[in-house]
């Protein structure tokens, strides 16, 4: 049995957003192929990812110098204990599927934050004489995103950010099987937007069955 995490950042429902639409569908043909494996849903905008602050740096800082968690004060234990969580859901996890908008070329800043709280050394990466390795191996990812205009193709392709960032940090961290699904132009052709829609959600269902 393997367990698949299922992050979304986006904050709509699914009936206001394309790429949690296309999302639901993957979702839906993967437990359908896959009935026995275990589905994790984390929606990043009701989930507490805090950002790595003066007190969260100073609190690592105190633990390495020695300190106990015990000492250190109630509301920096509270971060620390909400980005462990967040750390070990992930590197449990077998499998990943993103979902997200295309905001200002790249992520809504959740996704942002939640990738900086899973990028831990000793835990998802280490550094060795010969270079920074990852250690997430045989697991694999796929991001759906969604954006209004077209940036796989044409003089808007060096603009798309946010999944060529996923990729590099996943990457990094070892998770090097790395699919995608891109749902655009629906603002850019907007009398396709149902075509393109149907067309994204028929790719993830077929996607989900080998994911």
């Amino acid at each position: 049995m393997s367990t698949l995490l299922y992050i979304t950042a986006h904050p709509s429902s699914p009936s206001e957003s394309y790429s949690l639409t296309v999302g639901e569908a993957f979702i839906s043909a993967y437990q359908e192929a896959h009935p026995e494996d275990r589905v994790v849903r984390l929606d990043l905008y009701k989930t507490d990812i805090p950002q790595i602050d003066q007190d969260v740096i100073e609190s690592w800082a105190k633990l390495q110098s020695g300190q106990s968690f015990d000492e250190l004060q109630p509301n920096h234990q509270k971060k620390l204990e909400a980005l462990a969580h967040l750390l070990d859901q992930f590197c449990q996890a077998d499998k990943y599927v993103f979902v997200n908008p295309m905001w200002n070329f790249s992520h809504p800043p959740v996704m942002k934050a939640y990738i900086d709280a899973i990028c831990m050394r000793g835990k998802t990466f280490q550094y060795t004489e010969h270079g920074p390795i990852g250690l997430l191996n045989n697991k694999k990812a796929i991001h759906i995103q969604a954006c209004g205009g077209i940036y796989t193709t044409g003089p808007q392709q060096d603009k798309e950010i946010g999944s060529r960032h996923l990729q590099t940090v996943l990457n990094f961290i070892g998770v090097t099987s790395f699919d995608k699904i891109l749902v655009e132009g629906m603002s850019y052709t907007p009398h396709l937007a149902e075509e393109i829609k149907t067309a994204a959600v028929d790719q993830a269902k077929e996607k989900a069955k080998v994911f």
